[in-house]
């Protein structure tokens, strides 16, 4: 959907003197949303040089947000689950353009036409607009809305630049057995049975949990016999953010299930083994490329979204996945690429 009154659709200008026109992006969810809107927001970069990207998300995403340097500042939105938010803090003049990419619905479009914008992107609304695809991979979808308003995107171009921090276990497999929903949470068991053996043929492995997995992780690092201070995040609440991309970014490889963890993994290029259940690779999962590798049992006739991705139990078809597949993906991963293993983050201005 691309508005403006008395006028047919366009990519905005700033007609005007003075500050910076802003672009006002609605991606309220989570880490694993933010890292898969990396594309579009790219192109939003590079296509329009002189505007200020505001990004409408959560506020603990702030750091994660200013790490993609893409973003000049955060606006505090956040809602239950995937929600829409009820309202948007924006100040000053309309926007000059308002992105939709946090879904399909008259709640997220409404919510930034309310705002008046002088053009608004978004799925629906208008007869001639691209067509919501349910059958897409997220970075495709936000990336096509964009190239459908002159906006080329690429999205394969989801990198992000290495952090500055330096990780405290370089080397280590990272096994992170959490995710927001038991429907893509891995057996606990299965985790630390991975995590022993791998501790055992000599590899570092470390745990890392947010602040509502500390008895989580700690169950996996004991079961698996990792020595003490083997579990980043948990009991202390989150792991700094910095911290958490910097293990990722100089991690062996990650081991982890569908959440924002593995997304993390493959903006930065990380090799990774991905566990998916409820929901297909083809629509959540990682580009195909040698250092990543998923796991999926489907049934023959299973659609892309043959389960509930916020079920309270684990999907069926992640409980397919055996010990031995893990333990056999990571061995056969390719060792980390060269490349620069420091960087300079942005930093936000506040909302």
């Amino acid at each position: 959907m691309s508005t403006r009154t008395g006028e047919s659709p366009s990519t905005p200008r700033n007609p005007r003197p003075g500050p910076r026109p802003r672009v006002l992006v609605l991606r309220a969810l989570g880490l694993g949303d933010l890292l898969a809107a990396v594309p579009a927001l790219r192109a939003l970069r590079r296509g329009l040089p002189g505007h200020d990207i505001v990004l409408a998300a959560p506020a603990r995403l702030t750091t994660a947000a200013a790490a993609t340097g893409l973003v000049d500042r955060l606006l505090p939105a956040s809602a239950p689950g995937r929600a829409v938010p009820a309202e948007l803090a924006w100040d000053g003049p309309p926007p000059d353009l308002a992105v939709d990419l946090h879904g399909n619905g008259p709640a997220s479009r409404g919510l930034l036409a309310a705002l008046r914008p002088r053009a608004l992107y978004a799925y629906g609304g208008r007869p001639d607009g691209p067509v919501w695809r349910d059958d897409e991979h997220e970075r495709e979808r936000w990336c096509r809305l964009l190239a459908a308003h002159g906006l080329p995107a690429d999205p394969e171009d989801l990198s992000v630049p290495p952090p500055a921090t330096r990780s405290p276990a370089p080397g280590a497999v990272v096994v992170h057995p959490g995710a927001d929903a038991a429907a893509r949470r891995w057996p606990m068991e299965r985790f630390a049975d991975v995590a022993r053996e791998l501790h055992r043929e000599g590899h570092r492995v470390v745990v890392t949990a947010g602040a509502a997995e500390a008895r989580l992780a700690a169950s996996v690092a004991g079961r698996a016999g990792l020595p003490e201070g083997a579990v980043f995040g948990g009991a202390g609440g989150d792991i700094l953010f910095d911290v958490l991309m910097a293990l990722v970014a100089e991690a062996r490889c990650v081991v982890v299930g569908d959440t924002g963890l593995a997304h993390l993994a493959t903006a930065l290029g990380t090799p990774s083994v991905t566990l998916f259940g409820p929901v297909a690779p083809r629509l959540w999962g990682p580009p195909v490329r040698p250092r990543h590798r998923v796991l999926w049992h489907p049934d023959a006739d299973d659609p892309p979204r043959p389960g509930d991705a916020h079920g309270d139990r684990p999907d069926e078809r992640l409980l397919r996945i055996t010990v031995a597949e893990v333990l056999d993906a990571v061995r056969t991963l390719p060792l980390p690429g060269p490349g620069p293993r420091s960087g300079q983050a942005a930093v936000l201005r506040p909302g």
